[in-house]
């Protein structure tokens, strides 16, 4: 097997994107928080891994996977940074001491399930628990990474909701992912979803906007589950208050449906996934404000 090159990254794009249509129709907003792919040269030189080594934290080419959310009325809003680099489904502050050379400070999460799992806001490992550096890194590394990635993805973020409520009296936000293919959901080692929808059990969003999304997948011919493995990270739990008139739900796709996982390339399966995701972000775009309202 050829071994593949390893993209070479885009140092001139801006670390947050948003793809807005020319005017905002309905009251969705899309986000993709984890299909950036510009690896910085310093942490390559940091890493005991390579950039294909590193990518297994990405969802790559989800972004592309949502895109008809423009020519639906919708934002999206992507990062350009990878996960493995700084993490903007994480809290703010969530860091593991003994990754760093020094103290952290006393205000930061060193304790949450995703700090032990090492899957923090600066991850220990990639998603298939590999180390990611060959020594320990300094606080200052993670503060800059933080101040310069999740926090200008977040306060983008912030005002995509806030507008949209503004303009329409709800939001839905739906935050875009892709998990392994060989993960199981029975703990045989059978995948019984292609999707995974979460909505952190019941209360990110209006029980009406997870059955309306569930029905349209399944209806598609896909395998549909409900918060297992996946019941939505920070973003989607943070942003998620329906009682405020902002839902969020999101939606983790099978990455063997679209892409080739060993080679980070895109598969035959992507135009079809592609196409199917296009017909449930029109059929949501066209009912969004009346399911908010149920």
């Amino acid at each position: 097997m050829d071994v593949p090159v390893a993209p070479a990254p885009d140092l001139t794009q801006p670390l947050v994107l948003v793809a807005r249509p020319a005017s905002q129709t309905t009251p969705l907003v899309f986000a993709s928080p984890h299909s950036g792919r510009c690896y910085p040269a310093e942490f390559l030189d940091a890493s005991r891994l390579d950039a294909f080594g590193l990518r297994r934290s990405e969802d790559s080419f989800v972004e592309e996977l949502f895109s008809a959310a423009i020519g639906s009325g919708a934002p999206l809003i992507h990062a350009t940074f990878p996960r493995a680099w700084c993490d903007p489904n994480r809290e703010q502050w969530e860091l593991d001491p003994a990754m760093f050379a020094d103290e952290l400070p006393s205000w930061v999460n060193t304790t949450s399930a995703r700090v032990t799992a090492g899957l923090g806001t600066i991850a220990r490992v990639v998603g298939s628990g590999e180390a990611i550096y060959q020594g320990k890194l300094l606080f200052a590394d993670a503060e800059q990474r933080i101040l310069s990635c999740w926090k200008p993805f977040h306060e983008t973020l912030v005002a995509l909701v806030n507008g949209t409520r503004a303009v329409f009296g709800q939001c839905v936000l739906i935050d875009c992912h892709s998990m392994p293919s060989h993960i199981p959901v029975n703990g045989k080692g059978d995948r019984l979803a292609d999707i995974v929808l979460g909505d952190a059990h019941g209360t990110s969003c209006a029980p009406y906007i997870i059955r309306f999304v569930e029905r349209r997948l399944v209806d598609l011919g896909y395998r549909v589950r409900r918060n297992d493995p996946y019941a939505g990270g920070f973003i989607t739990r943070h942003y998620g208050r329906p009682r405020e008139n902002v839902h969020a739900l999101q939606i983790e796709i099978a990455r063997d449906l679209y892409m080739d996982e060993t080679k980070f390339e895109r598969s035959a399966g992507f135009t079809e996934t592609q196409r199917d995701l296009t017909v449930l972000i029109e059929a949501l775009a066209a009912e969004a404000s009346r399911l908010c309202r149920h």
